[in-house]
C-alpha cells in the first residue's frame, strides 16, 4: 500500500475533474458497501468524516452570502 503522503501528492497532481471523478468512485465505492451492509463501520464512519469535512466549508460558504 502507498504512503498517505504519496497518495497525498498523486492527488495534488491530479487537474480538477479527473479529482472530482476520483471523490465520485471513491463516494460510490463506501455507497454500494454501505447499501449492502447497512452496518459496515467503515463505510459509516467513511460517510461520517465525509460530512465533518463538508460542514464547515458548507457553513463557511453560508456566512459568506
Amino acid at each position: 500500500m502507498k504512503s498517505p503522503d504519496d497518495i497525498w501528492g498523486e492527488m495534488g497532481a491530479l487537474p480538477g475533474e479527473e479529482l472530482m471523478h476520483v471523490l465520485t468512485k471513491l463516494f460510490t465505492l463506501y455507497e454500494d458497501r454501505l447499501k449492502a451492509r447497512p452496518d459496515d463501520r467503515d463505510a459509516i464512519n467513511f460517510f461520517r468524516n465525509l460530512d465533518n469535512a463538508i460542514s464547515p466549508t458548507s457553513q463557511c460558504n453560508l456566512n459568506r452570502r
